[in-house]
């Protein structure tokens, strides 16, 4: 008996646990806050089009939008766009492809499906995310700095370069780091087919980039860094000391009788409900954080405290009348809305869902205020008895007709004055208690082009997954009807089935590994890959070409060209067959560069002589040197076997064969050995010139040993020293073509040493 009391008792416990909890999940859905920060759309030039998320309509953007998780962009030919995300600036280049895959307080996800993108990170938190998910990795940046990411139109290869700071790229079972001054191009989606390139030059789209970098130096001194868009203010206004506010921001270019908040446009923007977009090029920064005041009849914008985390709100305003509201206009009295600025010190009620946590943060980084206040407005829902400072300042008030404010049309063009008596006994309310219609989502702009159809399509590599595809419009418009000017709480949204699949791009979760240090540089292309060879002929790092183990970069020079005629020369025979650079002997450099050059032009020339014969040991000199006829000599280095640039020894003891001390030496022994079998029979009644027995060494150099090897008879010591004067310029116009060969060489390596 006591042990069923006891089950039924545990079991009434538990489902008061269960309860419990139920009660507390769904209290923190409904009470989910939104993020504190949102992207903004802060440049435009040529054609961009935007695509509000989960939907499939692309109409002209417009500068200032803010941007949120599902958003487009398609930047066309010949255009350029700026995104900002907290303290990033993304630049997109034209023909680039952008989604928005996930925007909150610490992530900024984006999909680049095609195109170039510069990226500049002023600021970056330990608990920051920046990634860019392209076709064939997950590039994650991990410290502030310069980065370029490019994406071919077909989605075969991704490039990435940083410029300053460090990246990682993730992808299958495969990760890396990329540090400053390094730029990879990788194919395919493991990252084992790459190929390690130079970095590209500073483009016009980079100077542009960086121009852009310039700007907002002392606007940085009063504002919290984490406010959008404060950059534009120093082109656009003043910034001035102003009793009992400290330091304001006076536009400097605005019509006569102009108020915050009257050129621009209101649209719809999940979560926050109305938002406001500004016209002018500085009207984000002051439209979304801070507060107005009216200083000596002149608008004054009055940012939050500097040292503050800034929160994102989609209007700082407050909003009269309520659902009776109306207005006056030429047909007769219309529903309308109206509006006026916030002043300093007056607090904030947001139209959506927040904690009270939030609704803090959201007033005191945008205002010096009291916390009490904040906390009595918070408690007190439907307190009323409030003054606005800001609503009996005249002109302060705008007012347009309903249709107008829904349907995303220019203020300016639809506003209606009101007297001072219509407003004020109206109603002052946080929210604007209209129901948006589709217009409201996708803004007023008209249609415009769009990316590819295979850009859409194209998956993509990503680190961490993100939020699942926003919801229609079509499918919450019911709901947002049944509650005019409120946005759907998280509970709500819950219950909301879509009629059909909102448009979401196809990513692939790379596996998460540990990064490893870089990529194998030695490996630029994987073997037996589609792009290997192809990757192969494409420029390598410097620790992917062996160099020669020379002691001097001109030798080294001279024993990678000698090795490349080796394998351009005609079939070869076994003993004449290019070695791997590891087993070629070390070449010194030698002490003369004339000297030098001739003697690789001699050795290239030996190398592409006819097929050899056999030969088992070198002859003297004068079998060596095939006879040529008079009337057609050859060129000098075609005359003369390859000799060491040894000191000149006495004929008498001079071999055929260099000394075998020294590897130089050893390699000029099987240069003439090589020589002597590739050298083709003459005729035995050919007589052998007199200059055809002495091969003539260069004029600025030590004659080496083969110009002693045999001596001109007295009777020909003229003739013979007529041919060697006459070879002696050819040799220079030779030796001058091969030295600047060899310089460009040598400057070409340099440049890859640096990099």
């Amino acid at each position: 008996m006591n042990l069923d009391r006891y089950k039924q008792q545990g079991r009434a416990r538990i489902f008061a646990l269960l309860l419990g909890l139920s009660v507390l999940v769904v209290a923190g859905l409904a009470t989910a806050d939104p993020p504190s920060r949102v992207a903004r759309l802060g440049y435009t030039t040529g054609t961009v089009s935007f695509s509000p998320a989960g939907e499939n309509d692309w109409v002209l953007a417009t500068m200032n939008r803010p941007l949120i998780t599902g958003d487009r962009l398609w930047v066309d030919a010949r255009a350029r766009a700026e995104l900002q995300i907290g303290s990033a600036a993304i630049r997109m280049s034209g023909n680039t492809s952008v989604t928005l895959l996930n925007l909150e307080d610490r992530v900024a996800q984006v999909q680049l499906a095609q195109g170039t993108l510069n990226i500049r990170v002023r600021r970056l938190g330990p608990n920051d995310v920046i990634e860019i998910a392209t076709p064939n990795l997950a590039y994650s940046i991990r410290r502030p700095g310069r980065y370029r990411i490019e994406v071919d139109p077909a989605g075969d290869a991704t490039t990435v370069v940083v410029r300053e700071g460090q990246a990682e790229v993730y992808g299958e079972r495969a990760a890396f780091r990329v540090d400053a001054g390094q730029t990879y191009r990788f194919f395919g989606t493991d990252l084992r087919d790459y190929e390690y390139v130079d970095a590209p030059r500073v483009d016009e789209f980079e100077r542009w980039s960086s121009e852009r970098d310039r700007r907002g130096s002392v606007s940085a001194r009063y504002v919290s860094p984490d406010v959008i868009g404060y950059e534009d203010l120093d082109e656009y206004g003043t910034w001035r000391p102003a009793q009992g506010y400290g330091n304001v921001w006076v536009p400097s270019r605005v019509a006569s009788g102009w108020a915050p908040y009257r050129d621009g446009h209101w649209a719809w923007v999940e979560p926050w409900g109305w938002t406001w977009v500004d016209d002018a090029p500085w009207g984000f920064a002051v439209s979304h954080y801070g507060r107005w005041a009216n200083i000596s009849g002149a608008w004054s914008w009055v940012p939050g405290p500097v040292r503050s985390q800034a929160v994102y709100a989609p209007a700082l305003v407050a909003f009269v009348g309520g659902s009776g509201f109306q207005i006056s206009i030429s047909s007769g009295n219309v529903g309308g809305i109206a509006w006026f600025p916030l002043g300093p010190r007056d607090v904030y009620r947001p139209s959506y869902p927040v904690s009270q946590r939030y609704f803090n943060n959201v007033n005191t980084s945008n205002t010096t205020i009291n916390t009490t206040n904040i906390t009595n407005v918070y408690n007190n829902v439907n307190v009323r008895n409030i003054t606005y400072v800001n609503q009996q300042v005249p002109g302060a008030i705008v007012a347009v007709p309903t249709t107008a404010f829904v349907q995303s049309q220019p203020v300016a063009r639809a506003a209606v004055r009101v007297t001072r008596e219509a407003v004020a006994s109206a109603p002052v309310a946080s929210v604007a208690a209209v129901a948006p219609v589709h217009a409201s989502v996708r803004g007023a702009g008209a249609s415009s082009s769009k990316p590819p159809a295979e850009a859409l399509k194209r998956p993509v590599v990503a680190k961490a997954a993100p939020p699942p595809a926003p919801v229609p419009f079509e499918a919450k418009q019911p709901a947002l009807a049944a509650n005019p000017g409120k946005p759907l709480d998280a509970a709500a949204m819950a219950t909301v089935k879509p009629s059909a699949p909102a448009p979401a791009p196809a990513i692939t979760i790379a596996t998460p590994v540990q990064p490893a240090a870089a990529p194998p540089r030695k490996q630029a292309a994987t073997q037996g890959s589609p792009r290997a060879q192809e990757a192969t002929k494409g420029r390598q790092p410097p620790e992917t070409q062996a160099p020669a183990p020379v002691s001097a970069p001109r030798a080294q020079e001279e024993q990678k060209g000698r090795s490349r005629e080796v394998e351009r020369a005609p079939p070869p025979q076994p003993a004449s067959a290019p070695k791997p650079p590891e087993a070629q002997a070390p070449s010194p450099p030698v002490s003369a560069p004339r000297a030098q050059e001739g003697q690789k032009g001699r050795s290239r020339e030996a190398e592409r002589a006819p097929q050899p014969q056999p030969a088992s040991a070198p002859k003297p000199p004068e079998a060596q040197a095939p006879p040529q006829p008079a009337s057609a000599p050859k060129p000098p280095e075609a005359q003369s076997p390859p000799q060491p640039a040894s000191a000149p020894k006495p004929p008498e003891a001079q071999a055929p064969s260099p000394p075998a001390r020294t590897p130089r030496a050893q390699e000029e022994q099987k240069g003439r050995s090589r020589e002597a079998e590739k050298a083709p029979p003459q005729p035995a009644s050919a007589p052998k010139p007199p200059e055809a027995q002495a091969p003539s060494p260069p004029v600025s150099a030590p004659k080496p040993p083969e110009a002693q090897t045999a001596s001109p008879k007295p009777e020909a010591g003229k003739s013979a020293g007529k041919g060697r004067e006459r070879k002696t310029d050819e040799q220079l116009k030779l030796e001058e073509k091969l030295r600047l060969e060899e310089k460009l060489r040598l400057e070409e390596e340099d440049k890859k040493r640096k990099q």
